[in-house]
């Protein structure tokens, strides 16, 4: 079938939006329609190249939409069904078996490699490929095909249109939290850079029951935010605030748990001093 996607021709290139000609789904897949995605960091690093996949390519790994169609073998979907797209996992691989799919040791290859796990390609024009697959979907487009395995059922009361980010930002903050630190009521909590990650993961913070939680940024108006989401303190790093020292007069004597989003690594140091970031990538920052 014929779809308009967005398409990544060179390196740190603009994306032009073209017709593409997209497979028929296999007996496990599902063809979805794209109601929204959301656009992440990595959608530009990939584009930009960090990860080797060729171009041309499609990229977008945040789809919220509505099934189209499905292959015969696919029983936990119908046509119609409201759908979130999330990351690939091979169910193979030792870490799979474990129910440990989130550490899939074949995921950087599902991932990035721009194909299906099989080498073939999704998207092509005019008879040339073009690369695709991202996390086995390539949202940045009307249609989008993608692994039962990899799709998560919603209610169709939900806002589609907000809800791509929980494939990435959503799951990654508060997976963070609910599954990896598992703070009990009462712990103290911070967290590093309020963008979608840290705002997740403050919210699962907040659903945990910690106390304090310090939502720390140097963007204002994302620390209002993370006060109406659940932050009992902010702080303001955009000067030579001792973080560190404010942390301690909320709580006395530091956190139990901590989470780091900006990746910016002066602020894993103990008196970091501000970090020297060009605007352009300030303003992809998480």
């Amino acid at each position: 079938m014929q779809i308009v996607a967005a398409v990544a021709r060179e390196r740190a290139g603009s994306f032009s939006i073209e017709k593409l000609d997209l497979a028929d789904p296999r007996p496990d897949e599902l063809l979805v329609r794209i109601v929204a995605s959301g656009m992440c960091q990595t959608d530009l690093h990939g584009r930009d190249g960090y990860y080797n996949t060729p171009l041309p390519a499609v990229f977008g790994h945040e789809g919220a939409g509505i099934v189209a169609a499905v292959g015969r073998s696919v029983t936990n979907f119908a046509v119609g069904d409201h759908v979130v797209l999330s990351f690939p996992w091979c169910s193979t691989c030792a870490n799979c078996k474990r129910q440990m799919e989130f550490h899939c040791q074949n995921n950087f290859e599902l991932k990035m490699r721009g194909t299906r796990p099989d080498g073939s390609t999704l998207m092509s024009q005019g008879g040339a490929p073009v690369y695709g697959a991202f996390f086995q979907q390539s949202s940045f487009a009307t249609y989008a095909i993608a692994n039962e395995r990899f799709a998560v059922k919603i209610r169709k009361d939900a806002p589609l249109e907000l809800l791509g980010p929980f494939a990435c930002s959503g799951q990654t903050g508060a997976g963070a939290v609910l599954n990896a630190m598992q703070p009990r009521a009462g712990d103290a909590f911070a967290v590093f850079g309020v963008g979608a990650v840290g705002l997740s993961a403050l919210m699962a913070a907040r659903i945990a029951g910690c106390d304090p939680i310090i939502a720390v940024d140097i963007h204002e108006k994302r620390l209002v935010l993370a006060r109406e989401l659940g932050a009992t303190h902010v702080i303001n790093h955009t000067g030579r605030t001792d973080v560190v020292a404010e942390i301690r007069k909320i709580t006395g004597d530091g956190v139990r748990f901590s989470l780091e989003t900006s990746a910016q690594p002066a602020v894993l140091r103990r008196r970091p001093q501000r970090a020297t970031v060009p605007p352009e990538h300030q303003r992809l920052r998480i």
